[in-house]
């Protein structure tokens, strides 16, 4: 009776090591992702934009969606938003005029300094789904929107725009500087002209 458990003992192991093997070597393998792309340039423009600054924002954005019922759990993210912030001019409609009997050349007036970009990336650190409530692709347009709106209200609460004309004032010194060392003079026209919207 012994011998006879044993063996089928000893039969069961085999199997089982024959099992496990067969499905090692014979399951297919996790296979990479599949990947493709289609980039289309649809448009170049020529711009003249002077980046005087650039600024470093983070926010943690909590959103928050309830699915209006007090049992079911509501839909939330909690994402970090990294933003580097360029801040500057857009000299496309700047005036520069030359006077050569004079040796004079003059700029301006000069745009209000403005946002000219802001790239920013997402780190999604907590992600909640309700039982009813998966996060769509428009909710994740609409978190990377606010969050990239939230960025851009606080550059512009920030010293960032202050510090760009101040740099801009930099730039325009060593330009006079520049001229003045063959002859010229530089007058910068006072006030600001039309900002381009960004």
């Amino acid at each position: 009776m012994s011998k006879r458990i044993l063996l089928i003992a000893a039969l069961l192991a085999t199997f089982l090591s024959g099992a496990w093997l067969a499905y090692r070597f014979l399951a297919p393998g996790q296979t990479a992702p599949e990947q493709s792309a289609t980039v289309l340039l649809e448009k170049i423009r020529t711009v003249i934009k002077l980046t005087t600054v650039e600024g470093e924002f983070s926010e943690i954005y909590n959103y928050k969606q309830s699915s209006g019922y007090m049992l079911l759990p509501d839909k939330k993210a909690l994402v970090r938003v990294q933003a580097v912030v360029s801040a500057g001019y857009d000299l496309s409609n700047l005036q520069i005029q030359t006077d050569s009997m004079r040796r004079v050349l003059r700029i301006g007036p000069l745009p209000a300094p403005q946002i000219l970009s802001i790239d920013h990336t997402l780190d999604y650190y907590d992600i909640s789904t309700g039982i009813f409530m998966d996060f769509s692709p428009e909710d994740y347009n609409f978190i990377n929107k606010n969050a990239k709106a939230i960025i851009r209200e606080q550059a512009l609460k920030s010293n960032l725009l202050p510090a760009a004309r101040e740099q801009a004032d930099k730039v325009f010194d060593i330009i006079r500087f520049m001229a003045e060392s063959t002859g010229w003079k530089v007058e910068i026209v006072q006030g600001e002209g039309p900002s381009t919207p960004n």
